[in-house]
């Protein structure tokens, strides 16, 4: 009697296991985390933006001349 109850009691401490195993397996991310990806990626594209206009600015400062001006004389 008394293996029978060491039995039981493995038998029944494993199927628990085994149905906490069950659900672990998922399908993937849902619609919202792709939404919610991409929503941060939309910020980064739109701050990606004025970054590249002011690095062009930049380099067109660089690699241009200055304008000479004339000198006005009295």
């Amino acid at each position: 009697m008394k293996t029978m109850r060491i039995l039981i009691s493995m038998v029944a401490g494993s199927s628990s296991a085994a149905y906490a195993a069950a659900g672990a397996h998922s399908e993937g991310a849902g619609i919202l985390a792709y939404f919610f990806i991409g929503f941060f990626a939309l910020i980064i594209v739109t701050q990606l933006v004025p970054a590249m206009i002011l690095f062009f600015g930049l380099v067109k400062g660089l690699f241009t001349r200055p304008e000479k001006t004339p000198v006005k004389t009295d």
